[in-house]
């Protein structure tokens, strides 16, 4: 398919209805072998928050989908990324627990506060709904089918009943590069070849303390 942007355009503060998704969520408990994911699962009920300072990605591809889970069907935009380095990520979620209330869980990485090292994703999938962020895009393709993606991870390299259910020939872009700064993002869910995070501190407390 023809791109429909070539050479070094660059697209600052996109912003459109199938928005691009920041691969900035620091899933806890993911622990699958380098470029290996998850086959198939179940999304929980709840969602979680994420923020970012700065994030440049290589390989991107974005297109819809549809999540399954416990409390039914949730439409997202899943990114893929072949790989992401991210500086200053916090991911929060909160959980009602009986007696106690509202706990928050958080999670925070790669300070540039503490200079460490940026957090380092490989083969990431993210399934968000909502994002905002500043955004530069490198060799961008808009409209592309998703069948035909090539710059990224795309949804077939997800595996046989892998999730996020796409419709086939539907929309997608993609890009050779991406940059991403002061990102907030509410996600679903999550899945990575290699999660690498620099400086991690969790954090359990009572109350809503989010990322933002």
């Amino acid at each position: 398919m023809e791109s429909l942007a070539r050479g070094g355009t660059r697209w600052k503060r996109f912003a459109v209805v199938m928005v691009p998704s920041v691969a900035a969520t620091a899933a806890i408990g993911v622990a699958i072998a380098q470029g290996a994911l998850a086959a198939s699962f179940s999304v929980s009920g709840q969602q979680f928050k994420v923020t970012a300072s700065e994030l440049d990605g290589d390989g991107f591809v974005q297109y819809g989908a549809l999540d399954k889970g416990k409390t039914g069907a949730h439409p997202v935009a899943v990114v893929g990324m072949n790989s992401a380095e991210i500086t200053d990520l916090c991911q929060s979620v909160v959980v009602p627990v009986p007696i106690f209330g509202d706990v928050t869980m958080r999670l925070e990485a790669g300070s540039s506060k503490n200079k460490d090292p940026r957090v380092y994703a490989k083969t990431l999938y993210i399934d968000a709904d909502d994002l905002k962020t500043n955004a530069t895009f490198t060799n961008v393709d808009i409209g592309v089918s998703v069948d035909d993606t090539t710059k990224g991870p795309g949804p077939a390299k997800r595996g046989e009943g892998g999730r996020g259910d796409y419709l086939p020939g539907s929309f997608a872009q993609q890009a050779d590069k991406v940059h991403f700064e002061d990102v907030k993002q509410r996600a679903w869910a999550t899945t990575a070849g290699t999660f690498k995070l620099s400086g991690l501190h969790m954090n359990v407390s009572r109350g809503k303390n989010e990322c933002y």
